[in-house]
């Protein structure tokens, strides 16, 4: 699948810096959950947003993998011996200029989280069928940067999870032949 990525809306053209998150489903006994994030309102980039954790690709990580695991303990405490790595989704492009590796893996618990608190306020869990669920994406619109752009958000709660967290969850959904007709 060379070549294959999503493009974010409004994010053409722009120089892409590489990154990677880990898209964390949690086997819990009652079903399973994706642990998420929500990023301190103070950060420059996707400040307040729900997102997975990961970040930017440093120049000592030789693979995605890499750097998704290193991000996740760095900003929630993690374990990797937690982490069993299934697979990759597409690459990810953002309207803010990031290209996303999203790497799927299964998370076995019991596990302990140490959040950093300069980045993370906050981490939970939610049901993994309910983000599948194509009838949890509701589709959005607003005008950024003098264009309307077009989104998918999946409203859990308390929590708004858009942008390109909700993104990578679709395209998830499509992998499995999940998506609406």
């Amino acid at each position: 699948m060379a070549g294959h990525f999503v493009q974010e809306d409004g994010g053409e053209g722009l120089p892409l810096t590489p990154a990677a998150v880990l898209f964390p489903i949690v086997l819990r006994d009652d079903g399973q959950t994706v642990l998420l994030t929500q990023r301190t309102a103070h950060l420059k980039d996707h400040a307040g947003q729900i997102s997975f954790p990961g970040g930017r690709v440093e120049a000592e990580d030789p693979s995605p993998v890499h750097t998704a695991l290193r991000e996740t303990e760095e900003e929630i405490g993690l374990a990797r011996e937690h982490v069993e790595v299934l697979g990759f989704l597409p690459e990810y492009r953002t309207g803010t200029g990031f290209r996303v590796t999203p790497v799927v893996a299964l998370v076995t618990p019991p596990f302990e989280l140490a959040l950093d608190p300069f980045e993370v306020a906050e981490a939970f869990e939610v049901p993994l069928a309910f983000l599948l669920d194509p009838a949890n994406h509701k589709r959005h619109s607003l005008h950024y940067r003098g264009a309307l752009r077009h989104f998918f958000a999946m409203p859990y709660g308390d929590y708004f999870i858009w942008g390109a967290t909700a993104g990578m969850i679709r395209s998830l959904t499509e992998r499995l032949g999940l998506h609406a007709a």
